[in-house]
């Protein structure tokens, strides 16, 4: 790949749009001989060097290029300029995500030169046998320290490594992890051996970068939000008193940390293990701790309408049927109310509202900028901003696709159009949440202002990376006094200094990484390549903590895609040996009905034994750990009943404990009804109950779940099989399914549908779904006032006619019922 003075010369490459950087040929370089990470800050064209190395493997090996970036905005900006920046014709650059229908996807990905895609949308694809890695001489991870746990980018490099006929991985990412150990732990996930790094500090990188100026800037709370939070935190002290008395905690301070916290739900959760009965009480308390601290954090760092909204949000949620004690207790208690109430009154601002608006008059007024970032962490917050600052500026705000309550998100094509105008010069400053923190090319602005502090590394470099590329910028993070702000004010300090001193220590030995990596990673990639047969069982696991301030990016490496190698040798026999004593079963009628069904799908396959999963299965590991099983082909459906279809007969619907548990109390689609369809559909339906510690879920007479059970057997005919993990549930499916179609030589056939209510059902099911009166009362209503229409128009006092219904339902009926909607 020649240099030239003003451009790259390549034959895949437009004449002289990319610029010569000798950095970025240094690390195209390395990364085109091995699979490598590449660290680069923020701004410096990481995906230019990713393009280099895609260039080259295109027009030496062929095949195709895949790029995977973690959101559709992303995707889209990498497709607009690989297809600016390459010769090759546009329409075999293609964007792979899920607008593009499952049924297309696969020729659009077979007939691509280079292919652009969200990670989860390979990863169904791959699990549901639609495509092929086998061709891609290129795999490129953006924003690749988000491999850790069972994020999608590890299961895909599993099966690249284990799929292609001649792979190459590049990770990109100006912030890989906190520590060597988390680096480490993306390039085993990702099976990279060569580990390139370029700071700033870099002679080569330097010309291209500018000074950040970054100050932190404190603001004091007003006596009215104080009032609030301490009357918030008397309920958490009193909770934590309560936890003491248990045993889990020696802590009633408000502001313990999270990993206090934590250490209180393991301990919670080993009495539940045990049937320990405070177990369960313990756990409803601590989850009021954590509901409380949320409100907490609220009104101390965003905003009191803020936590007003969450206030309602909770509300509502208490008042709905189901509802748990702790969000019901939290809401009723006297302390509680009194912060509620106070937060009603308060009418002013919080000082972070009008901070944030100097700033900005002195950067955009008295300096002469031309743009600025303001980001929140809550899109509560970014729409009160939002609001509050289009008086002096002219502001639009950027959040995600996602539509939270109370709040729309953005479309793709929104969030495109917004950040073209930012670049465009059509409006001077973004209020945005967390999506425009990863990548987005979000043009160079003069101050990046940050609501609050952000307490991981990887976040805030990547936010402080949107000034300082092409001239001087500031940094600026508010922080409200005596709040959590600042503790993770100091979280944040230690963790970049941290990843600024890892980087540089990183780069100084990147022989011994490599070193590190390659021993470990080469031992993944033999396993990929079918080498040893033999598991790691060491592999690691991934605690993902939703907690206010738990540590994001911790992560170490999960098994994704577990697969027991020894499977076909160790009880094939037995259970052969057990398929030919048992009875033939062929004089069994196979629809238990006697119907003859429709088939939607039918699917012998001649390399393997083939297992259909239904779509929803994906939050699972089980779907991809089934599609990494040998002579297992893996097939994704929108099932109309259970959850695999093993054979022609047999049929899974698959529950944990808890999911077994609330089923039985569903009034909409309650578990005897998807049985029932299943036991209809197929002549062998099983269910399969996953997880321990059955008749610990909420607070249920053990002899209820014991009748269900027994119901399940002895009335519907289903086979109630019990596992204790998602582990034990794909082995026992992988069983199954084995069994089936090798030993008993059936295929696989997809049928049956959902049974349609009755009208009558469908009445009860509308009049029930206002304000959660349930089913009961529902019916109540209708044999009353003889139709939904009555009910929907019938006065207060006519409702309180109604056995049932007392003045609380009758108000709220008719407060959902005749309120506008919003």
């Amino acid at each position: 790949m020649a240099t030239e003075a003003t451009g790259i010369d390549h034959p895949l490459l437009v004449d002289d749009f990319l610029e010569s950087r000798r950095y970025q040929l240094r690390l195209a370089d390395a990364a085109v001989d091995d699979h490598t990470l590449v660290c680069l800050p923020t701004g410096l064209g990481k995906t230019t060097v990713s393009l280099l190395v895609t260039a080259r493997r295109l027009h030496e090996a062929g095949g195709t290029a895949l790029f995977l970036a973690p959101t559709k905005p992303l995707v889209q900006q990498h497709a607009d300029f690989y297809r600016e920046a390459l010769t090759i014709p546009d329409d075999e650059i293609v964007v792979f995500t899920g607008d593009v229908k499952p049924d297309d996807r696969a020729a659009v990905f077979e007939d691509a030169r280079i292919v652009i895609a969200t990670p989860q949308v390979v990863e169904n694809d791959l699990v549901g046998n639609r495509i092929s890695l086998r061709d891609v001489t290129h795999l490129t991870f953006d924003e690749c320290h988000r491999a850790t746990g069972d994020y999608a980018y590890v299961y895909i490099a599993e099966r690249y490594h284990a799929d292609a006929a001649d792979p190459l991985v590049t990770g990109m990412s100006a912030s890989p992890g906190g520590d060597t150990e988390e680096i480490e732990t993306v390039c085993e996930n990702l099976g990279i051996r060569n580990v390139e790094v370029m700071t700033e500090d870099d002679a080569d990188v330097d010309e291209y970068t500018h000074d950040t100026d970054v100050r932190w800037e404190q603001v004091t709370l007003p006596d009215e939000v104080i009032a609030i939070r301490d009357a918030l935190n008397e309920v958490i002290t009193d909770r934590l008193e309560k936890l003491k008395q248990l045993g889990v905690t020696n802590k009633t301070s408000p502001d313990l940390s999270q990993r206090d916290l934590n250490e209180m739900r393991g301990k919670l959760k080993k009495m539940m293990d045990n049937d320990q009965s405070d177990g369960y009480k313990g756990m409803s308390t601590h989850a009021e701790v954590m509901k409380l601290r949320r409100a907490t954090e609220l009104v101390e760092t965003q905003s009191v309408e803020s936590v007003r909204r969450y206030f309602e949000r909770q509300r509502e949620a208490a008042r709905s049927s189901g509802a748990s004690k702790a969000s019901q207790r939290m809401i009723a208690d006297p302390k509680v109310r009194e912060a509620m109430r106070k937060a009603e009154a308060f009418d002013g601002l919080h000082p972070k509202f009008s901070q944030a608006r100097i700033l900005l008059a002195e950067t955009l007024g008295i300096n002469e900028g031309e743009r600025a970032i303001l980001f929140t962490e809550s899109r509560d917050t970014a729409e009160a901003l939002v609001e509050f600052l289009e008086a002096s500026f002219d502001v639009r705000k950027f959040v995600g696709q996602g539509d939270k309550e109370g709040s729309d998100g953005m479309t793709q094509k929104q969030q495109q159009e917004t950040l073209q105008q930012f670049k465009d010069g059509e409006f001077e400053v973004l209020v945005s949440t967390s999506v425009a923190e990863e990548g987005l090319d979000v043009p160079e602005v003069d101050l990046v202002c940050f609501y609050e502090p952000v307490p991981t590394a990887i976040r805030s470099i990547q936010r402080k990376g949107r000034t300082g590329r092409q001239a001087k910028g500031q940094v600026v993070v508010l922080m409200a006094e005596d709040t959590r702000d600042e503790a993770f004010f100091w979280i944040s300090r230690r963790r970049e200094k941290k990843m600024a001193n890892q980087l540089a220590e990183l780069k100084a030995a990147t022989d011994d990484i490599e070193e590190t990596v390659g021993d470990d990673g080469q031992a993944g990639l033999d396993a990929f390549s079918g080498g040893s047969g033999e598991e790691d069982a060491d592999a690691g696991s991934a605690v993902t903590e939703n907690g206010n301030s738990a540590e994001v990016g911790d992560a170490n490496s999960a098994e994704v895609g577990d697969t027991d190698s020894n499977a076909d040798t160790t009880g094939d026999a037995g259970l052969t040996d057990f398929a030919e004593e048992a009875r033939d079963g062929d004089d069994i009628d196979d629809d238990a009905d006697g119907s003859d069904d429709a088939v939607v799908a039918t699917a012998g396959v001649e390399d393997g034994v083939e297992v259909v999963i239904d779509q929803r299965e994906l939050d699972s590991s089980i779907a991809k750990s089934l599609s990494t099983h040998d002579e297992l082909v893996t097939r994704l459906e929108t099932l109309a009943v259970g959850d695999y279809v093993l054979s022609d007969r047999v049929a899974v619907e698959r529950k944990s404990a808890a999911d077994f548990v609330d089923s039985m109390l569903d009034a909409d689609r309650s578990m005897f009804e998807q049985v029932g369809e299943l036991s209809r559909a197929y002549a062998r339906p099983v269910l399969i109950v996953e997880g321990t510690n059955l008749y610990g879920q909420r607070d249920i007479d053990p002899n209820a779940i014991r009748g269900a059970l027994a119901s399940l057997a002895v009335d519907f005919g289903i086979s109630v099989l019990r596992t204790e993990s998602e582990t034990d549930t794909t082995e026992l499916l992988a069983t199954i399914a084995r069994r089936e179609q090798e030993t008993r030589d059936r295929e696989v056939s997809v049928h049956g549908e959902k049974t349609t209510k009755t009208r009558a059902e469908q009445q009860e099911y509308v009049v029930s779904s206002i304000a959660d009166i349930g089913p009961i009362t529902a019916r109540g209503l209708l044999e009353h006032f003889g139709t939904v229409e009555a009910v929907m128009t019938a006065r207060e006092e006519d409702l309180l006619e109604v056995d049932g219904v007392g003045p609380v339902t009758a108000e709220r009926i008719r407060e959902v019922v005749g309120s506008e909607y919003e």
